[in-house]
């Protein structure tokens, strides 16, 4: 097995302005604004971008989290409980600009789960993504509006990504076996 560091934890810092920039560019008028990490590096990802956005404005939006297992299109075949780690959204998403953040995208079918689960809780009038890293190899029609990092990779490859709210380092590793 080889491991390839993509991002250190510096360049992860400086990605993470970077898209919380490109938010505020694209969203003049936060008061519609609300970000939704899909559990669980999404939800993290998404707790720094809000304190980003915090300090940079001195401003709180909304801020929740999203459990997708229930929703998995594939569920079934990676466990027969998936693990609930529960949505924590107590705020109206209706009308309102959702950024979903998610630290990879791969197939797309993540995001269509996150989709389902948010049109279960409201109706946004908006629905934005933003990652940390597009790997590639798309199943579904679906791409990140704001993104960190683009990598080629193959099918048989993995990203890690680690994040010290759950692991010892902030650090995004390719994986090739």
């Amino acid at each position: 097995m080889i491991s390839e560091k993509i991002l250190d934890e510096q360049r992860i810092h400086h990605v993470l302005e970077q898209i919380t920039q490109e938010i505020l560019n694209h969203h003049k008028n936060i008061q519609h604004l609300i970000l939704v990490g899909i559990q669980t590096g999404g939800a993290f990802l998404a707790e720094r971008i809000h304190e980003n956005i915090k300090s940079l404005l001195n401003i709180s939006i909304p801020i929740g989290s999203i459990n997708i297992a229930l929703y998995r299109d594939d569920w079934t075949k990676i466990s027969y409980q998936p693990i609930l780690q529960g949505t924590n959204i107590t705020f109206s998403i209706d009308d309102k600009q959702v950024v979903l953040i998610d630290d990879v995208i791969y197939t797309g079918r993540t995001v269509r789960a996150a989709m389902d689960a948010l049109f279960d809780i409201g109706r946004p009038a908006r629905i934005e993504l933003g990652v940390l890293v597009d790997r590639g190899h798309r199943e579904l029609p679906v791409h990140p509006n704001y993104c960190g990092k683009v990598i080629q990779t193959k099918r048989s490859q993995t990203v890690n990504v680690y994040l010290k709210e759950q692991d010892s380092q902030d650090e995004v590793v390719l994986v090739t076996q």
